[in-house]
């Protein structure tokens, strides 16, 4: 029987980032399901959905939005928290069979522990919100603290970049020369894990804070000198640590100075920072809108993280697991960069592909391959004819499979037209035993130093 996302599927966006939502519904071959939302002049928010919900598996593309839209306006959490619970609540009542609430970057994730006395845990009291309105699954990623999952009673799915950002560092660095740095103690499991998967040394900074985004001191623990020092941390708010950081690790003799980082928020005075630092290039990913940002600082690059969410949604959709997402990434490292870092001595990236076709090519990964055809049509629509409606980049990628090519890289098609194909037949079956090629390196023993952090 062919898996199909239509008929009972919808996916729907709020006003927080229609970019990304649009992305997620071209990679799934689905249009976003019509709403509406608007405020009154007492500045509440209206939500009309404008189509049918009934028995349909529902997913609300929301992210806790303070990055500036184009036109320099910034988005208040609070509205799109609002936004997103008025949307739930809205399906919940027009009888949606399934409501799971995507959330890429979580709202008021920072504030998950009792610190001082009287403070509240904001982020339980948002849990309960979003699991009272009527939702019954959450997708978020890099959760500040994982501990979130657990002030939940619904699934929470809680993603990684760290995939996305490894790719990036083999395609984009000398990895020889490479040195993964945490800003603080509290992300050196991130880093430790991050450095073991690429086989590099590894470096983190003791930091001690006066105030919230205020820090007074930091020392580095370990050599960078003449090396490429890689910051990663899961945000960066005012970058005040970066900007720190960057300055320490040139003065300590790094080579160059990148920083990668899972959610831009980029609070002011960030962007002055970042184009006065040290950082020859803050890499972000595309939960929070970053188009004002990167238009303001040329040193701000953007990976995009949409394949990710959309092959999330495709898998609980259709009941399968998405753990396999934790440590491999559904398409090609080429997809995600849409301005890529140039490499060293102006080379080509070492994928071979430069210009329009280094950002534009698209292939699926070996576990997504189009044999058998049982997985060629799991975006297709089931029609009277039996044959299947696939997503442009599929339909071009089944008729190559067709055709006995063996190129891997394929154009865009038209975002809007839809081509339909007859499932190709293999030519010999799989041996039972056989394999897809992981992406990713093997694993292997984790380091003295990953054990330690692990252990604490």
């Amino acid at each position: 029987m062919v898996a199909s996302l239509a008929g009972n599927i919808k996916v729907f966006s709020g006003t927080s980032h229609p970019e990304l939502a649009q992305l997620v519904a071209k990679r799934l071959g689905q249009p976003l399901g019509r709403a509406t939302v608007t405020r009154n002049d007492a500045g509440e928010s209206i939500v009309r959905i404008a189509e049918s919900v009934r028995e349909h598996d529902v997913y609300i593309i929301n992210t806790s939005c303070v990055s500036p839209t184009p036109s320099g306006s910034a988005a208040s959490p609070n509205t799109s928290l609002m936004e997103l619970l008025i949307m739930i609540h809205a399906c919940k009542t027009a009888s949606a069979k399934r409501i799971t609430a995507v959330i890429p970057h979580f709202f008021y994730a920072r504030q998950d522990k009792k610190d001082k006395s009287r403070a509240p845990i904001t982020a339980k009291l948002i849990a309960n919100m979003i699991e009272n309105a009527g939702c019954d699954h959450v997708i978020t990623m890099d959760l500040h603290a994982s501990q979130i999952q657990g002030f939940f009673n619904v699934p929470v799915d809680n993603l990684y970049a760290e995939p996305a950002a490894l790719q990036y560092i083999r395609e984009m660095v000398d990895c020889s020369k490479a040195v993964i740095v945490s800003p603080d103690a509290g992300g050196a499991k991130r880093a430790t894990s991050l450095a073991d998967r690429l086989e590099v040394d590894f470096a983190l900074f003791h930091k001690e804070r006066k105030k919230a985004n205020e820090v007074s001191r930091m020392v580095l623990v370990g050599n960078v000198k003449g090396k490429v020092a890689i910051l990663v941390d899961d945000m960066a708010d005012t970058c005040g640590t970066l900007d720190l950081a960057a300055q320490q690790l040139a003065e300590s003799g790094a080579e160059r100075v990148l920083a990668i980082v899972t959610h831009g928020i980029l609070s002011p005075p960030a962007i002055e920072r970042i184009s006065k630092s040290s950082l020859e290039k803050l890499v972000v990913t595309n939960t929070l809108p970053q188009a004002a940002n990167r238009a303001r600082c040329p040193k701000i690059d953007e990976i995009d993280i949409s394949h990710v969410l959309a092959e999330t949604i495709r898998r609980s959709h259709h009941g399968e697991s998405v753990s396999v997402l934790f440590n491999e990434i559904p398409y090609d490292t080429t997809q995600p960069y849409r301005h890529g870092l140039d490499t060293p001595g102006g080379s080509p990236p070492r994928s071979g592909l430069t210009g329009e076709s280094f950002h534009s090519a698209f292939k699926p990964s070996p576990y997504n391959d189009p044999d058998p055809p049982s997985r060629a049509n799991y975006f297709a629509d089931t029609s009277s004819s039996g044959s299947g409606s696939l997503p442009p980049t599929l339909a071009a990628l089944s008729t190559q499979t067709q055709a006995g090519s063996s190129t891997h890289q394929i154009q865009h098609a038209s975002a809007e037209g839809r081509s339909t194909v007859t499932p190709p037949t293999p030519s010999a079956p799989l041996p039972e035993d056989a394999t897809p090629k992981a992406l990713t390196n093997k694993a292997r023993e984790p380091s003295p130093l990953t054990r330690e952090f692990s252990a604490s």
